[in-house]
């Protein structure tokens, strides 16, 4: 399994925002969003083998038992349902960050994290955008993921029209639990969070749904591994 990176510092986002948690990176991503942070997961071949029992043992050096598998998008990695069942067994509680774009029956799993990606996310770069708009959105892995974990979907917002297509979304994933639903900002550094969040504030109010803080950059502004 290919791992850009294995870090300990607290959930940014969500439902367990601020929670110690150790974060497990894959490598290599079929997506290509332009406001992508982790652009050095994109490639496979930037990520090191790494075993599972070393992976595991790397998490459990830490004092927790939040366990969050991110990338890149972690669900394209064939040795995930094997990476999840060796945590599970270790006792982790197992958060998985993903687009919703790839499942596997096998995988184990207490939150499955979903961040559906919108048009905001497609890429200007025509070349980019050929690769991304196909594989970015897929409503059938998404009521599969919806139907079979405890789940959290998380949508990026960009600009109010965003929420036309947001509430299209749910719509079309109905029913769902509104109250599992979070918006958050479309922000890389502390200052573009602090300047878009109230916006998004606003819209959460509007149309009932969660405000989701985005921790790590306000904390430690766009570090990587922080």
């Amino acid at each position: 399994m290919n791992v850009t990176e294995i870090f300990y510092s607290l959930q940014g986002e969500g439902q367990l925002a601020g929670v110690p948690s150790v974060f497990v990176r894959l490598a290599g991503c079929p997506l290509r969003c332009r406001w992508c942070d982790t652009r050095y997961a994109w490639s496979a071949e930037q990520g090191d083998p790494m075993p599972l029992d070393d992976i595991v043992r790397a998490v459990r050096q830490y004092p927790c038992r939040h366990v969050v598998i991110t990338g890149g998008e972690p669900m394209m990695a064939p040795d995930l349902p094997d990476l999840t069942v060796a945590l599970r067994d270790a006792d982790a509680h197992i958060t998985i960050e993903t687009a919703g774009i790839a499942h596997d029956p096998r995988i184990a799993c207490n939150l499955m994290s979903i961040s559906p990606k919108l048009g905001n996310s497609t890429p200007e770069d025509p070349r980019l955008a050929h690769i991304h708009e196909p594989a970015r959105f897929n409503l059938a892995v998404l009521r599969v993921l919806l139907d079979t974990y405890d789940y959290q979907l998380k949508f990026v917002v960009d600009a109010p029209a965003d929420l036309d297509e947001i509430e299209a979304v749910l719509r079309d994933l109905a029913p769902v639990n509104r109250e599992k639903v979070l918006l958050m900002p479309q922000a890389a550094t502390r200052d573009e969070l602090v300047r878009e969040s109230p916006l998004v504030a606003d819209l959460c109010k509007q149309h009932g749904l969660t405000f989701c803080p985005r921790l790590h950059i306000l904390l430690w502004d766009n570090r990587r591994g922080a």
